[in-house]
């Protein structure tokens, strides 16, 4: 291999992942002017007029204004940034057949999953019920993966040959040829070696599927196929005298092949492996080791090598951890007794406790899935697209009006996506070019769009995938999850909010001109049916405190006949549309009035005794989405031309349309309304699986971790460890846990963080009496700022590649906007009712000590003032003066004296209790008793607090009174 050709190298290089980004417009691009600092345009009398006599340069160009062309950031540069980003392959032909039957098929069997459970099963006319399977908890799981394993293959390379191992290996023929001639046998033999691996395994162009997809994808089928057809095994062998004791290879296989062909062919296959190595190995054990070892191959496809090394050690930990002695200070902690291979394989294999199919992956398949493919539907039905022009509509003619937009629009992506990358890419590619041509620098506009993106994760109802794994690790409802971190969120975007204000009140920026965004009011009537998911879900959870599974099912199945309803809808379809439903809905009450059961039932002889009017009822509401989705059907059906009015669907179902009626032969299907809406189903169901690929890989890989303390015994030595760490410092202890969260969290998805850190951290914090959510939520906070925290900083990256800015200023500006976000998570440690807990309160049926608030609770001013109202205003008016210290103005230029005091006065603010308990932590430390603390205490800092903020604002406003150019000068210097 030489050094100057890129094909010649394998990789073992890192690869992150979001989901893909779909073609967009903006009203708003439009606007290709640069922007006056009173928020109009500069028009000349032939248009728009881009230039002064200050910018003017000699050869008629522009020097400081960036041209709208260089702004604009296209579909292609998208599809590039993500590539670079994803590392992940464009498939075609036969291999974009295949992943689209197994991304279906995948969607398809989770669906199933959240509408029947366990039980696969469906009506059959006049035959009856039918009864498919009945599958285990470890059976599902196990599919669950497999599924994800599969996909994670197809889409991502083994190796792209510019990776650390592949270069080094790109050297071997080389120093062959050199050391033993080019003509020698071993220099023949390099090269050869040379072109079987590139065949094997490489995939430079990330286009061409490659053997080893092929033969990793066939071996995860086959450790699937085992728990389907022999999970008797597991139950009866594996689980009660352990993996040695199954059949081994020669026996499984002569078995599988006598119950086909007969006893020769099948004596014969036993004797022919039981030749080979593996022959005489349990089939069990082998295929436990291969599947944990694909899990880690998929990890670093799709997630890097630094994560699979993490997750690589906890497992040679819990082999060899046994020679750490237990004398050795500290880390003698860290000594656990000794564990033989196959319990190991055991426990994290063959497991739904603890384990790749543990809890995280429970959680995947039962709540997380279903999520991402409610995602997937609003996004492909052109939510994301309406969101974001609701955004500018609502405050893109405001001052610094392009950057609240993107705030808005992120979070408002956030409730679909949840993934920080996904977040800013689909907004940026619109929000950051307008920033720019607004006044805002590259660097803060990217910053601004991944700071606002990376709350995704944070903000109800759907958050991020960690957000499911609180509910399960805490066992705590989904609803209480979404109103403890209600107030937090809030005062998040609030905070990146007041931010971008000030920077543009600072650089005298202004707003888009009302010709260049939508309207607000027609537009918000074109598209209000897509707010109906997300209340429909709030309602669910809360108002009905259904379990995530069933609220996420019932809102899939609203969201599908919504858009099938809107498709179908138009001024001459309305009428018939209308009448189609009410018959539909009509025949069916009378049937359920009658029969107790529906038409089909009724016609096919399977009707019974009526079930009244109020029953009747009820049956009908509870299936009125498949109602409406017949009648949409058959109406468009009836018209299969038809336009529209106010559906505008994501163009990659345009695309898919075009794709399989081309494949077809036939395209004209492409135009066919009905044709389309099942193209919408497809696409979104194939999006949503693409998307899930590697959360699902993320949480079996991170399940290994739980896993391995849970077998070794490793959880009560290690929070002796951490305790003994923080020498019993609550502040101490915060501080490491935020550190370490950030650090673990770097390049890596907030999901694996957390579970890394809960397995770690979370008994310890708990130790020191914080409640349990309130730790969960701590920890997730801070692997969120790691996607914003230099120097890896994904979310910034990607930013800033859409921003062409400097990346690692980017993601120094991102963590700046964010800095509430690091300091609200110690408030609500320090003061729950931030997070809407209360403590010291007895919990009937549980351990707890701590619940939610209610609605009493908020009445009883003995706990609302001081607990939540005192707290939450301070952090409000603290996250004002923390805008300040960052960008260095309020009402006119702040000095450095300023700056400090308003940081001062943020942190007595927003948390006054990490100066007493440090302060009580400290002199604990250095032997002395005394102790700090109390209301009063906490009351008396925060009023300092907002003290020393009026008279610095009063102080700066004064400046601005007393010279009205006070602020101008600093404009104009930053123009």
């Amino acid at each position: 291999m030489t050094d100057d050709d890129p094909d010649d190298t394998t990789t073992d290089d890192d690869s992150r992942t979001a989901p893909p980004t779909s073609d967009r417009h903006h009203p708003a691009r439009r606007a290709d002017d640069r922007l006056s600092p009173d928020g109009g345009t500069d028009r000349g009398p032939d248009g728009p007029d881009h230039s002064t006599e200050a910018d003017a340069t000699p050869d008629g160009g522009r020097d400081g204004v960036t041209d709208a062309d260089d702004d604009e950031f296209t579909e292609e540069e998208a599809e590039e940034l993500l590539k670079e980003i994803e590392r992940k392959r464009t498939v075609g032909g036969l291999a974009a057949i295949f992943v689209a039957i197994v991304g279906l098929s995948f969607s398809a069997f989770q669906m199933l999953l959240a509408a029947q459970g366990f039980e696969f099963g469906f009506d059959v006319p006049v035959i009856g019920e039918v009864q498919i399977a009945s599958l285990q908890l470890l059976q599902i799981n196990a599919i669950h993966v497999v599924f994800a394993l599969v996909l994670a293959f197809f889409l991502y390379p083994p190796s792209t040959g510019d990776g650390f191992v592949a270069r080094r290996l790109g050297r071997v023929v080389p120093t062959a040829e050199r050391r033993f001639g080019p003509d020698s046998p071993i220099a023949g033999v390099a090269r050869r070696s040379r072109r079987l691996v590139r065949w094997f395994a490489l995939d430079p162009k990330q286009e061409r599927v490659t053997p080893a997809d092929v033969v990793c994808s066939a071996v995860a089928v086959l450790t699937a196929a085992y728990f389907i057809t022999d999970f008797a095994e597991i139950q009866n062998v594996v689980r009660i005298r352990g993996l040695t004791a199954t059949r081994t290879v020669s026996e499984y296989y002569a078995g599988a092949v006598e119950s086909l062909f007969g006893p020769g062919l099948g004596d014969l296959v036993g004797t022919l492996l039981g030749l080979t190595p593996v022959g005489d190995f349990p089939y069990a054990f082998l295929l436990g080791v291969l599947g944990v070892l694909l899990v880690l191959e998929a990890t670093r496809r799709t997630l890097g090598l630094p994560l699979m090394i993490i997750v690589a050690s906890f497992i040679v930990y819990a082999r060899f951890g046994y020679f750490i002695s237990p004398g050795v200070p500290l880390l003698g902690n860290l000594s656990i007794l000794e564990l033989r291979w196959s319990s190991i394989v055991q426990n994290l294999w063959y497991n739904t406790e603890n384990g790749v199919f543990g809890i995280p992956v429970t959680v995947s398949v039962q709540f997380i899935y279903i999520f991402i493919l409610f995602g997937a539907f609003l996004e492909m039905s052109g939510a994301g697209q309406w969101f974001i022009d609701l955004a500018y509509a609502a405050t893109g003619t405001r001052k610094g009006g392009p950057a609240k937009a993107s705030i808005l629009a992120s979070g408002f992506m956030g409730t679909i996506s949840g993934s920080s990358i996904a977040n800013t890419v689909t907004t940026g590619a619109f929000t950051i070019p307008l920033m720019k041509r607004s006044g805002y620098d590259p660097e803060f506009s990217g910053a601004v769009e991944a700071s606002a993106s990376s709350g995704g994760q944070i903000l109800p109802p759907v958050m991020g995938a960690a957000a499911f794994l609180i509910v399960q690790y805490t066992q705590t409802p989904f609803a209480d999850v979404i109103i403890a971190a209600a107030i937090p969120a809030v005062i998040f975007f609030f905070g990146v909010w007041v931010m971008v204000h000030l920077e543009a009140s600072r650089a005298n920026i202004g707003g888009l001109s009302r010709d260049d965004v939508v309207a607000l009011k027609p537009h918000a009537k074109r598209g209000w049916f897509y707010l109906v998911p997300i209340v429909l879900l709030l309602w669910y959870l809360i108002g009905e405190r259904l379990s995530v599974a069933r609220s996420a099912w019932f809102t899939l199945v609203a969201v599908s006949a919504l858009i099938t309803l809107v498709a179908a809808y138009n001024d001459r379809t309305r009428v018939p549309l209308a009448v189609t439903l009410a018959l539909i809905t009509g025949a069916e009450f009378a049937s359920f009035l009658v029969g107790g059961v529906g038409v089909i039932g009724l016609a096919t002889g399977a009707g019974g005794a009526g079930v009244g009017v109020s029953g009747a009822f009820a049956a009908v509401l509870g299936k009125i989405g498949w109602y409406a989705m017949v009648a949409g059907v058959i109406t468009l059906a009836w018209n299969p031309r038809m336009d529209a009015a106010l559906l505008r669907l994501d163009p990659q179902v345009q695309d898919a349309a075009e794709t399989v009626a081309e494949g077809a032969n036939r395209e004209s299907l492409a135009d066919n309304r009905l044709f389309r809406l099942a193209s919408f189903v497809g696409t979104s169901m194939e999006s949503g699986a693409r998307t899930a690929v590697p959360v699902v890989v993320a949480v079996a890989a991170a399940g290994i971790i739980p896993g391995v303390i849970s077998v070794s015994g490793l959880g009560p030595n290690l929070v002796s460890l951490i305790l003994d760490i923080s020498a019993g410092s609550l502040v101490l202890m915060l501080i490491v846990t935020a550190v370490a969260s950030i650090i673990l969290g770097m390049g890596m998805p907030t999901t694996v963080t957390y579970i890394i850190l809960v397995s770690l951290l979370g008994p310890a914090l708990v130790e020191f009496g914080i409640p349990i959510l309130a730790a969960h939520l701590f920890i997730l906070y801070f692997g969120v700022i790691a996607d914003i925290t230099p120097p890896v900083a994904v979310a910034a990256y990607a930013a800033s590649g859409v921003a062409k800015s400097d990346a690692f200023q980017t993601g120094v500006d991102a963590f700046s906007l964010s800095l509430n976000k690091a300091i609200v998570p110690f408030a609500f440690i320090l003061a729950p009712g931030v997070i809407l807990l209360r403590t010291g309160v007895e919990v009937p049926g549980s351990d707890k000590t701590y619940r939610v608030v209610q609605l009493g609770d908020l009445f009883d001013p003995a706990f609302a003032i001081p607990e939540i109202l005192i707290p939450v205003a301070g952090i409000v008016v603290g996250v004002i003066a923390l805008g300040g210290t960052v960008i260095g103005y309020l009402y006119a230029p702040l000095n450095w004296i300023e700056r400090t005091g308003f940081a001062v006065s943020s942190l007595l603010l927003m948390a006054p209790g990490l100066l007493y308990i440090g302060v009580s932590d400290a002199a604990a430390l250095l032997g002395s008793e005394a102790q700090f603390g109390g209301v009063l205490l906490d009351l008396g800092l925060r009023v300092l607090g907002l003290v020393i903020f009026v008279l610095l604002t009063v102080r700066n406003r004064r400046q601005v009174d007393a010279s009205p150019t006070a602020g101008g000068s600093a404009e104009s210097e930053s123009v």
